[in-house]
């Protein structure tokens, strides 16, 4: 069986992306952000979002790791932030439903959305510049980078929430997330 494991950032609805995850028959386990990579055995790792990038504990560390990587709003930041991209405060501020537009199907995170897709999503603060060999999958009218991914190094992000029920395709980019961990 499939495990994936939640990594704890502290964020609001870290539990709800357990729950769905274990809602599609998926082995998973919620770990606080200071357990070492080296004590995992996952095929997968979903870093969630939180309130700031001073909590985020080993998470940097789990993009080191052969699992593929899915960071959730907070968790797409620092993977933007630790691999040479830039993060900044975003200009509309705080929780929104937002039409996002999927700029490439071939991410096989997102790709299936396309064209668009509604979600729900906090844009306090939003990757600004994409790191090296990083993609841009998704944009909307309030945040230039919805989506990113890196399919070399099996690491994705997206801004928004897809474990909230305002995301109206959320389930489906877990799903996806898991087929790419069974590969």
């Amino acid at each position: 069986m499939t495990k994936i494991v939640v990594v704890d950032n502290h964020g609001q609805f870290t539990h709800l992306e357990r729950r769905a995850l274990r809602d599609l028959g998926v082995e998973t386990e919620l770990i606080d952000n200071e357990t070492p990579p080296e004590d995992i055995d996952a095929d997968g790792v979903v870093l969630s979002g939180g309130p700031d990038m001073d909590r985020i504990g080993n998470s940097p560390a789990y993009l080191e790791g052969d699992a593929p990587v899915l960071g959730i709003c907070l968790g797409m930041q620092l993977i933007a932030e630790e691999l040479g991209g830039r993060v900044d405060s975003g200009e509309y501020g705080g929780y929104a439903d937002v039409n996002v537009e999927i700029v490439s199907n071939d991410d096989p995170l997102i790709g299936s959305l396309a064209p668009e897709t509604r979600v729900w999503a906090s844009h306090a603060d939003e990757v600004v510049e994409l790191p090296d060999g990083f993609d841009l999958t998704a944009r909307s009218d309030v945040c230039d980078v919805e989506a990113m991914c890196d399919t070399d190094r099996d690491l994705y992000g997206v801004q928004w929430h897809p474990e909230v029920a305002h995301t109206e395709e959320g389930e489906e980019v877990f799903e996806n997330f898991l087929e790419i961990c069974r590969q």
